[in-house]
């Protein structure tokens, strides 16, 4: 590494820290249905789709009317994106004439989008039409990446009212967050990509010469729109296969540079607008810090890992699987940023990763991607980890567990281990049954550690709700696409239902004044404590499946061996 890459990395987070009390200022007053710089513009609009569709956003709703609002929705979300697919063939803006999409791979990406994972078995510019692109997986990335705000809202309101039985509306959180938040950023992001060099049209496919005199191909469409909302709503599913690696998707360094902002920017405007809503900016920026140190620890890693001299490759920082014009350091922040968030973009092959790097790419996920994390989803999986921290503190000095005033009591210590390892169940079950029977070995690219570590970043990315790939696996067959996609259906609803729940049962209890048994939730200490408890469970739960794939790939490299 040289001085321009450590640069970078300063500017980066700088960026991001300076962006976030603006952003998570903004989004605190879209919660509370506070007016706006936008609210001239858009309030007519808001009150247009309620009068359309019927809702009364006053009308709010209790956790369990909220947890059947969102479980419709996304099944409704579901069969729409199915039938489109299916259909895709006889529905207009398809001008390559491409067929429907095969029924279980209709599914996996039906799930897959409904879940805010965009994993793709597929290869965008071959399978999927631009109706389906923009009608069916864009709308997708917003409307998912909507709800799992609303559920952080619901998960806040819990937490800060008192004596009450009802958590807000989801129907109009979705709204609010999608027309306030998700569509100004994006229209913003896609005019700047756009200015870069992203495609964006409807024309056809375009025909050119080779400098051999042969005719190739070259797929164009509306991709600007998607990548705008595939970063800001965590989504990461790519309009081109290669993804951010594509030079259409991801032309030039500013482009870049302006993707992996987007990466987090709505995860760390969240902690902000967390401390706003429960009434101490000091609780926001102590969730923030442990996700900045954890961040920062995968990041510095990884680095090292990318950096180190390579035995079998005879090489330090290898460009293998990278992009020239990005390089090492902006493969490596981009690696990171796409696990810690349920994001699964990438702009650069992570199969090609040195194995340090390539499983702290999966120790991210394995974590729950709470380190900032998916829009709302991250900040709601964190504060499992919160109550989960405050239960053992609370042991530790005697006392009945506190958060914001609150008794933490067996209920919610039950839906939180539910929600933090349900995930981890379907991972481990997944990837064990997958490593020894022919449907899952028989698409395998390699053997050894390598092929196991292909089969564990599946999983990983599954349930994390992730969608970024290890690469060597086929996963386009039936068994993938069927076991898979019932993977990311637990990713997503086994920690969102105990969410819910734990807000229901929280909003109900009183407030209780701290006193000097209280345990300082607020501080450093508390900080480090919670970063220890996320460390702890994530090494007990994965630290053997790690040392059958990465760890003992990384041993094999210093010995100069490959298998």
């Amino acid at each position: 590494m040289n001085i321009s890459d450590y640069i970078q990395i300063a500017l980066y987070l700088g960026v991001l820290v300076a962006l976030t009390p603006p952003l998570g200022k903004f989004i605190k007053k879209v919660a509370n249905v506070e007016t706006t710089f936008l609210s001239r513009f858009l309030l007519p609009v808001e009150n247009l789709i309620y009068r359309f569709t019927g809702i009364d956003p006053a009308q709010e709703m209790t956790w369990k009317t909220f947890m059947i609002a969102a479980i419709f929705f996304k099944l409704a979300s579901f069969v729409l994106l199915f039938l489109i697919l299916l259909a895709q063939g006889f529905l207009p803006l398809n001008p390559q004439g491409l067929p429907g999409v095969p029924v279980w791979l209709a599914f996996n990406t039906a799930v897959s989008f409904m879940t805010n994972t965009n994993w793709q078995a597929y290869a965008g510019e071959t399978t999927l039409s631009y109706f389906s692109q923009m009608v069916g997986l864009t709308v997708q990335n917003f409307v998912s990446a909507a709800g799992g705000i609303a559920i952080l809202f619901a998960l806040i309101r819990g937490l800060v009212r008192h004596s009450a039985t009802t958590l807000g509306n989801f129907w109009a959180d979705l709204v609010r967050v999608t027309l306030y938040v998700l569509v100004p950023l994006c229209f913003v992001w896609a005019v700047l990509l756009a200015g870069q060099g992203v495609v964006q049209t409807f024309s056809s496919y375009a025909t050119a010469t080779t400098v051999q005199g042969q005719q190739q191909v070259i797929p164009v469409g509306p991709a600007a729109s998607q990548i705008a909302i595939k970063q800001l709503g965590t989504n990461g599913g790519g309009f081109f296969n290669a993804n951010s690696t594509h030079p259409f998707e991801n032309p030039t360094p500013f482009s870049n540079f302006l993707e992996m902002i987007a990466l987090l920017l709505i995860p760390f405007a969240l902690t902000y607008t967390y401390g706003l809503m429960v009434g101490s900016k000091r609780q926001g920026w102590s969730i923030f810090a442990a996700m900045m140190i954890l961040y920062v620890a995968a990041l510095g890693v990884s680095l090292s890992a990318e950096y180190q001299y390579n035995p079998v490759m005879h090489v330090a920082g290898s460009m293998e699987g990278k992009e020239t014009r990005f390089g090492v350091t902006n493969s490596i922040i981009w690696s990171t940023s796409t696990t810690v968030t349920s994001n699964g973009s990438v702009n650069s092959m992570h199969e090609s990763l040195s194995p340090l790097a390539g499983g702290i790419a999966m120790f991210n996920m394995q974590l729950g991607e709470v380190v900032f994390g998916g829009v709302g989803c991250g900040m709601y999986g964190m504060l499992m980890f919160v109550i989960l921290t405050v239960f053992i503190a609370g042991l530790m000095v005697g006392r009945t567990p506190e958060y914001l005033g609150k008794k933490i009591e067996a209920f919610e210590i039950k839906m939180a281990v539910i929600a933090v390892l349900a995930p981890s169940i379907a991972v481990l079950i997944g990837t064990a049954i997958s490593s020894v029977i022919p449907a899952g070995l028989s698409s395998l690219e390699n053997a050894g550690p390598h092929g196991f570590s292909e089969i564990l970043y599946a999983f990983s990315s599954a349930a994390g709700n992730n969608g970024s790939a290890f690469a060597g696996l086929n996963a386009n067959t039936d068994y993938y696409n069927i076991l898979l996609g019932i993977t990311m259906l637990i990713g997503r609803f086994a920690p969102m239902i105990p969410v819910l729940a734990i807000a229901g049962s929280i909003v109900k209890k009183k407030t209780i004044p701290p006193s000097p048994g209280t345990f300082p939730t607020d501080g450093i200490l508390f900080s480090v404590l919670l970063i220890g408890v996320i460390i702890i469970v994530g090494a007990l739960t994965f630290f053997p499946a790690l040392s059958l794939g990465p760890i003992i790939e990384h041993f094999l490299m210093l010995s100069g061996r490959a298998l």
